[in-house]
């Protein structure tokens, strides 16, 4: 579908993706030793109270130092986890070898969505994280619009034993490209964030567990964003406070962008545009910009 029907017919555009995750945190050094020596990634860039940190040039999460903010109230909406995708089995494998050897109390657990291979973290200061790997598209299962995913058991152990290579280990692939597959949000109600995020916002609806849980995307992934109530249920705005500063979308081109703020705006949505980027809240106050690619 071209991008012109795309924004005719309310949906954001297809090559949309997302982009890094900035987190507050209270302990710059450990939280930036966490993502580095642990999960694998690469230190970006680091200037003043902001430490930039990705994969082959690409930004995965922003960390900036808020060492005056408190962690927020539990049931808050929020932050539920950034997804952090790898490219293949082996660079999967190793980053989930790191964070065994570096920070293994930090794991939560793993599952096989049938879409995805995935293992799941808390860092230091309570923000989830998952680490995965997609199989083919070719693989996926759809009926009417929707994706079938699940969750089966996946032993991290076998895993590790079936894909963690020489190569790996000798961090043959520490520079492989791995970039935010998905964020997944904790939100109050699933209905707003259904309001929001496909009727407003254009994302496709690819999955929903009744009410307590809501899959999006663009282009036919999987999902590109998910909000669910499993600890947050009736949460209202949030206030400032530890955790989440902003999600980043990645548009194709200005056509797009324009388009998507339009969107917004019709449907009484407060859109800050200055010329690069459009700055937005959800419903919840979790903070979104939307940028050109």
């Amino acid at each position: 579908m071209n991008k012109t029907l795309e924004a005719a017919d309310g949906r954001i555009a297809a090559d949309t993706a997302m982009g890094p995750v900035t987190l507050l945190v209270a302990d710059l050094d450990g939280m930036t030793a966490y993502y580095r020596d642990a999960v694998t990634l690469q230190v970006l860039g680091a200037e003043g109270d902001t430490v930039t940190l990705g994969r082959a040039g690409r930004p995965i999460v922003v960390l900036t130092h808020e060492p005056s903010l408190r962690h927020a109230a539990r049931g808050a909406a929020g932050l539920y986890h950034t997804a952090i995708l790898f490219e293949s089995q082996a660079a999967l494998a190793a980053a989930l070898y790191s964070v065994a050897r570096h920070a293994p109390g930090t794991f939560t657990g793993s599952a096989d969505h049938l879409v995805s291979q995935a293992f799941y973290f808390t860092d230091p200061e309570g923000n989830g994280v998952e680490l995965y790997w997609d199989r083919a598209r070719t693989e996926w299962s759809w009926t009417h619009g929707q994706v079938e995913m699940s969750t089966l058991f996946l032993d991290p152990n076998a895993f590790l034993q079936e894909h963690l290579t020489a190569e790996a280990l000798a961090g043959g692939t520490a520079a492989d490209a791995a970039s935010v597959g998905h964020v997944h949000l904790s939100v109050g109600d699933v209905a707003t964030a259904r309001a929001f995020y496909v009727d407003a916002l254009g994302f496709d609806s690819t999955a929903s567990l009744g009410d307590t849980a809501l899959f999006v995307s663009a282009g036919g992934y999987h999902h590109h964003m998910a909000m669910n109530v499993w600890q947050s249920r009736g949460a209202g705005p949030r206030m400032p406070a530890l955790g989440l500063g902003r999600i980043d979308l990645a548009l194709p081109d200005a056509d797009a962008l324009g388009a998507l703020g339009e969107r917004l705006r019709d449907h009484g949505f407060a859109v800050r545009d200055d010329g690069r980027t459009l700055a937005f809240d959800d419903p919840w106050r979790n903070a979104l910009h939307a940028t050109v690619a």
